[in-house]
This record gives structure tokens, sequence and C-alpha cells, in this order.
């Protein structure tokens, strides 16, 4: 085969897994929106990761040993930050924050991972990076003080709780830097299985421990179904999309990789407005200065 049809069909095959990422990684939103009318926001962090860990259980608990105390560090760290606490502060985020919103504000991740390689990785920062990263930041800006309802009066409407997507954007950029400049001599699947396991304990003590969880699934109406969804997207949106994201960040350059929350925005978007979200011109504005700013500061990305 000609190097060129290669390279053409690498290519190819990068763009097909990352619009499948943006696909579940997407619908992720509604799931947690869902999954909130019956269960609190811990409860619903901690149940995702349970599933997503219990998922990967077989294929990551007898290779533990195998693994240097360097490697299990930087594992955990990455259960951490790729999982654990990013899906406390969106379910967090969401009880305030609406689903298409919250998928918007999350397309920081690629702008974030530029930084923090930039601030401790000794990756390069460019001009239109920064420029790119104001840009974005201004839209988070707008989308915060428009709040839910799309009024600018900041004094009523303020909606500090879109900060804990930005923060959230922040544990995937420290996340996707690991995995690039530290641990890259792992396979993905073995990095998600063991970075899940290593944060299971912690999951499951505080759900049955400390949450009602147990209580809601018997008693509560509607309880089962939204279990359903966390379990969905603990198995799917959390375990199988991260063996496919860094497999994703294997390949490519952990900005292209990331860069799949150019499109999860816009499923978010869809699945909110199909289950009567509104979105108002201050949104909009928002969305669009995100959107932009984003492709900006990466639009020069090279697979």
């Amino acid at each position: 085969m000609p190097v060129a049809i290669e390279i053409q069909n690498q290519k190819a095959k990068h763009w097909a897994m990352l619009l499948l990422l943006a696909l579940i990684w997407g619908s992720s939103f509604i799931l947690i929106k869902k999954s909130l009318e019956v269960y609190s926001p811990g409860e619903v962090g901690a149940f995702r990761i349970l599933s997503a860990a219990l998922v990967l259980l077989p294929l990551g608990i007898s290779k533990v040993k195998h693994l240097t105390q360097s490697q299990l560090g930087y594992l955990f760290c990455i259960g951490l930050l790729g999982s654990f606490i990013p899906a406390f502060l969106f379910a967090t985020a969401q009880t305030q924050l609406s689903s298409s919103l919250a998928g918007v504000i999350n397309a920081l991740t690629p702008l974030m991972v530029g930084v923090i390689g930039a601030l401790l990785f000794k990756t390069k920062i460019s001009k239109q990076n920064a420029i790119g990263l104001i840009i974005a930041l201004f839209g988070v800006c707008i989308l915060v003080l428009a709040g839910n309802s799309g009024s600018p009066d900041i004094f009523r409407q303020f909606n500090l709780y879109g900060l804990l997507v930005v923060l959230a954007a922040v544990c995937y950029g420290f996340n996707v830097n690991i995995i690039k400049y530290k641990i890259k001599e792992l396979k993905p699947t073995l990095i998600t299985a063991i970075s899940l396991i290593m944060v299971l304990p912690i999951a499951a003590i505080y759900l049955f421990g400390f949450t009602q969880f147990s209580f809601k699934l018997i008693h509560a109406d509607g309880a089962w179904q939204a279990a359903g969804y966390i379990a969905f997207l603990g198995a799917v949106g959390t375990a199988a999309a991260l063996v496919l994201f860094n497999s994703i960040v294997k390949l490519v350059t952990p900005v292209f990789a990331s860069s799949v929350t150019y499109i999860i925005p816009l499923v978010a978007i869809f699945w909110g407005v199909l289950d009567g979200e509104s979105l108002f011109p201050l949104h909009y504005l928002g969305i669009f200065a995100v959107v932009v700013g984003v492709w900006i500061g990466n639009r020069k990305t090279k697979l």
C-alpha cells in the first residue's frame, strides 16, 4: 500500500475514533441529568465510577502486581483526575446547569491540556493558544453570568456551578498530559482498567457507607431506571470511552485527542434541546465564543 494512502487511512481511523468518542461523551450529560431526578450528585458520581471499575476489573486486577510503584502512583492520579473527581464535579454542576451548557463548557479541555502541558510538562504554548484560551474563557464567563434563564442580571442569575465544569476540564488537562508523558509505555486498556480499580474502593465506601443509594434503589420511584442510566454511563461513557480515549492519546498528540470536545457540545446540545432545554441569545453567544476560542487555540494541531 502506498505511504500516502496508508497515512490517509490512519487519519480516517483517528477521526472515526474521535467521532465515536464524541457521541458517547456528548450523550453522557443527558444521562447525568436523568439520573439526578432520583439520586444525589454524590450517588451519581460514585455509582458511575463503581460501574466503570467493575466492568474493567477482570482486565486489570491480575496486572497490578507487575507494575512499579511509580506507575501505580501515576495511575492513581489518572483515576482521580481523569474519572473520579470529574464524575462528582459534573453531577454537582448539573444540579444547577443544563446538560447542554455543561457539554459546551467542557470544550475547554483542549486548551487546559495545552496550558498545563506548557506549565508542567515543558510543551510549548503559542500566542495563538493564549488568544484562543482568552476567547473561550470569555464565552464561559457569558454562560456563567447568563445562568439557566439567559438573563444578564448577574446578581440574580450568576451561576458558579459552571466553574465546576471548568475545574473538571483542568482535571482532564492534567490527566491527558500524564498519560502522554509519564506512562506512555503502558497499554490504553491497562491504563483505564487499573486507574479505575485504584479508585474503586473510595467510590464503594462512599456510596454504600455515606449515601442513601441502597435505600433509594429499593424504595424510590424510578430508581432502577435511573440506576440503569448511571450503570450505562459508567460502563460505556466511562470505561469503554476511556479505553477509546487513551488509545487516541497514544496514537496522536494530546491536544488532538482532547479536541473531541469540539464535537461533544453539538451532541450535548442536541440531547438537551430534544429533552426540552431552552437556549437563549446570551447562551448562543457564549457557545460561539467557547467553540471559536477552542478552534483558534488548536487549529494548527497535526495528527
